[in-house]
């Protein structure tokens, strides 16, 4: 990506969510210093894996923090699921699609931005500025030693669109398009901000921590040492699955289907999963960047300059007290 500078260090930043005050700890604690109202560094440039809105106390804060980074060439942002959401509550439908917006304004659908709406209430033009922000933000980042993307690198995904979207930034008709189930931009959009997962077995549900009930859960896109045999081998999510459910064994079929991401691809760095724990790298190549900052977790970086396998010390990390810690 000619955006990035070969020159400068880079500062991988997971799930924002709002954060703004423990984000401007996080950043501190990585030597950027505010300068002309931009938080700076002389000699390294911080990249966000998207979600910066939603949920968080200061949601509108944290999105003038990161775009005006961005802005000053302080950083790059990736569209996160929440970005991607966002733009879809706010753009009509294609013509003769059925419906009214790409993401229709569903009692679910309304609750997870209400946050978002409410903090911009009085700022019209602010929201429609950020909307536009949002639009230009790409999919992914291939740097070539290292990549980006919000939640699941998929080549093949990744090969077709960058035919039509070189530098990944899809525009307003494919995201209208991915309105639609059976679409590519659907199938591009879903699996690149939201993952891989698989349907639970025999018609059973499970209410995640977030309050949401789904019949599907989050699974890994990644290639182990051995060979899955059961549900609980490939789940990927903070809820772990009930020990009958991780019991179950896969089939064939559902092997078969399971997504790779090989142990000799280049660093991959991900957020959007809700990891618990001391972060650390997954695998030597891939790491996640979302510790539920939040959710009272952690807000994770990770200090890259060039290595090809990952560095146990170069996560860094504020923790996220409860109430007023953001205040």
């Amino acid at each position: 990506m000619s955006e990035l500078d070969p020159a400068r260090g880079y500062d991988l930043i997971g799930d924002v969510h709002g954060c703004a005050h423990t984000l401007d700890r996080l950043l501190e604690t990585l030597g950027y210093r505010q300068q002309g109202g931009v938080w700076r560094h002389p000699r390294r440039q911080a990249l966000f894996l998207g979600d910066i809105v939603d949920r968080g106390p200061r949601i509108r804060e944290a999105l003038h923090r990161v775009h005006d980074m961005v802005a000053a060439g302080e950083a790059l942002c990736i569209m996160g699921n929440h970005e991607f959401n966002a733009l879809g509550w706010a753009t009509p439908a294609a013509p003769g699609s059925g419906r009214t917006y790409v993401r229709e304004h569903t009692p679910r659908h309304a609750r997870l931005i209400r946050e978002t709406l409410e903090q911009f209430e009085g700022h019209p033009a602010d929201w429609r500025d950020f909307l536009g922000w949002f639009q230009s933000m790409p999919l992914f980042i291939d740097a070539g030693h290292f990549r980006m993307v919000h939640a699941c690198w998929d080549n093949g995904l990744i090969e077709t669109l960058r035919r039509q979207f070189p530098d990944g930034k899809i525009d307003e008709a494919f995201l209208q398009a991915s309105a639609d189930p059976g679409s590519f931009a659907h199938q591009s959009c879903n699996r690149l901000l939201r993952g891989t997962d698989m349907r639970l077995p025999k018609g059973i549900t499970l209410t995640s921590s977030d309050g949401y009930t789904r019949a599907f859960f989050r699974t890994k896109f990644w290639e182990e040492d051995r060979e899955p045999e059961t549900y609980g081998d490939i789940v990927f999510q903070p809820d772990a699955l009930p020990d009958e459910v991780a019991a179950e064994p896969l089939t064939r079929e559902q092997k078969s289907s399971l997504l790779s991401y090989g142990a000799d691809e280049p660093l991959l760095f991900v957020g959007h999963y809700w990891c618990k724990g001391t972060p650390a790298p997954i695998r030597p190549n891939l790491a996640c960047l979302d510790y539920s900052a939040v959710m009272y977790g952690k807000l994770v970086a990770y200090r890259l300059d060039g290595e090809r396998r990952l560095d146990r010390g170069k996560f860094v990390w504020v923790d996220v007290k409860r109430p007023g810690a953001d205040e």
